[in-house]
């Protein structure tokens, strides 16, 4: 007898992720943004700034190129929830700013004072990442010998 699972044919992990993200999505809906929320609760919500669909100013995207955290509690404002995710200002640095961040972005979700939380999975092969330049290598230089051999010396720089 096989003692390996077979390969699902049907995506059961994509579909439980989906589920959970609506989970936030209600849980968004159900909030005001210019009110305080309920009983002290507030929200902690982790995505992937280079996923398709995330609005995040440049500098932020600096500072925070791969995953940055949130968190909705005293001061946001104009949150919108739609299917696909939800869009808010925010203030950094005393400036206010305007996220634009899709559920399928997600990777954490956590409300603190009740002690619920939920770790989704990003697909990788969706995310664009940021394009970079080439990797600047600090190898000491190669010299090659020109004695007609096949031989190459690296100089490390040692005193002779």
């Amino acid at each position: 007898m096989n003692d390996e699972m077979p390969d699902s044919l049907i995506p059961y992990d994509e579909i439980v992720q989906d589920a959970l993200r609506n989970v936030v999505a209600r849980v968004l809906q159900g909030i005001n943004s210019n009110a305080d929320l309920p009983g002290g609760h507030h929200f902690y919500i982790t995505f992937k700034t280079h996923a398709p669909g995330v609005v995040v100013p440049r500098q932020l995207m600096e500072r925070f190129p791969d995953e940055m955290t949130i968190v909705l509690q005293n001061k946001f404002w104009d949150l919108i929830v739609d299917d696909e995710g939800f869009s808010v200002t925010l203030t950094f640095s005393q400036v206010a700013t305007k996220l634009v961040i899709p559920f399928a972005a997600l990777t954490a979700f956590s409300d603190p004072v009740v002690e619920f939380a939920l770790q989704f999975h990003v697909r990788m092969d969706e995310v664009d990442l940021p394009d970079h330049d080439e990797a600047i290598n600090d190898a000491p230089p190669i010299a090659v010998v020109e004695d007609g051999s096949n031989v190459v010396t690296v100089d490390f720089g040692r005193k002779k």
